[in-house]
């Protein structure tokens, strides 16, 4: 693309000129061959009323909208599609992604961070992809914030399908974008290529919880070879869906307990929930107890009751308090985590 727009001018030029010209600009004969036959079977009037009707835009190079972040990356898609808004703020973004088998801590810990992010005015940047990907982008809708999901496959198709809602809700308050043309169906070699696009479009990426070879660590290497901070959240030594993250701190990435650690290293002000992260904190002895022990993985409510010393019923009534408060969440019978899942 580059040989052809610095030797025809315009795109236009290059795709009304001759297989020879193609070659005299410095494309390969086998290239200038598939571009010959792709000129036969494509109708760019056609291709732009496509586009039109599934309300999505198309924006390249030459575009003002076309997202600065992603100018500056070793390998800018050609072009870009985009289903939903751009906007300036968008320049203020972070990435969370992670493994599709994500654990109620790595939800936990995604949903907290994401929605944090976005009620300060960062935008979260995911892959729209089962486990932390969902949960981030739905932590950000949850509070008003703007939310980009990234596909490896067309944007007429929704993968996985049973994301269909929440594509939509994304579209509605963000936007989503992939390089791949209308039809083009997921394929594995695709979602790596795509990663670089959401560290791209990204100050930084966050990996909440993944294994040690995931599509989460391509990122966080995309994002190293793009200058791009790299954040990590610690969990338990003894599981696998944490040994990602804790390659990632062994290597240098940013150690992760809270939202301020992902602001203060991005120069970005506190701002947004600050208040409301400040009131939500336990009013009595009891609660505090019962906050310190949900500081890690999920309790039941016996355990609870058990490892505090307080009865079972007094447990129960104050959980339901807490959680109608924020400080905790059910996330199954009678079990509850620290914060909302």
């Amino acid at each position: 693309m580059h040989r052809l727009l610095r030797h025809f001018g315009t795109m236009s030029a290059a795709w009304h000129a001759s297989p020879a010209a193609w070659r005299d600009a410095g494309l390969e004969p086998a290239v200038a061959t598939t571009l010959e036959r792709a000129r036969g079977e494509i109708d760019p009037a056609q291709e732009l009323a496509r586009l039109a009707q599934a309300k999505i835009t198309a924006l390249t190079w030459a575009d003002a909208a076309f997202p600065p972040l992603l100018r500056q990356i070793p390998s800018p898609p050609i072009c870009l599609y985009v289903r939903g808004s751009l906007a300036a703020s968008d320049e203020l973004a972070v990435a969370i992604v992670g493994t599709r088998n994500a654990t109620a801590y790595g939800r936990s810990v995604t949903r907290r961070l994401a929605a944090d992010l976005a009620a300060n005015g960062v935008t979260v940047v995911s892959g729209l992809a089962r486990g932390i990907d969902a949960v981030a982008h739905r932590a950000a809708l949850e509070v008003g914030g703007r939310t980009l999901a990234v596909f490896g496959c067309g944007l007429d198709v929704v993968y996985p399908s049973e994301h269909r809602r929440l594509a939509e809700e994304v579209a509605a308050q963000g936007a989503l974008i992939s390089e791949y043309p209308l039809g083009r169906q997921p394929a594995a070699d695709q979602f790596p290529v795509r990663n670089r696009l959401i560290s791209g479009l990204s100050l930084g990426v966050v990996i909440t919880e993944s294994r040690e070879r995931s599509g989460a660590l391509i990122t966080a290497e995309f994002a190293g070879q793009q200058g791009r901070d790299v954040f990590a959240v610690p969990g338990s030594i003894l599981t696998q869906s944490s040994a990602g993250p804790h390659r990632l701190i062994q290597d240098g990435a940013k150690l992760v307990m809270n939202v301020a650690d992902i602001l203060g290293e991005l120069n970005i002000n506190l701002v947004g929930r600050q208040a409301e992260l400040t009131t939500a904190v336990p009013m009595s002895v009891e609660e505090a107890r019962i906050l310190e022990l949900l500081d890690g993985d999920p309790v039941h409510v016996d355990e609870i009751s058990a490892r505090t010393n307080i009865p079972v019923q007094q447990v129960s009534s104050l959980l339901t308090l807490m959680e109608v408060r924020g400080i905790v969440s059910a996330v199954g019978t009678l079990t509850y985590a620290r914060g909302r899942q």
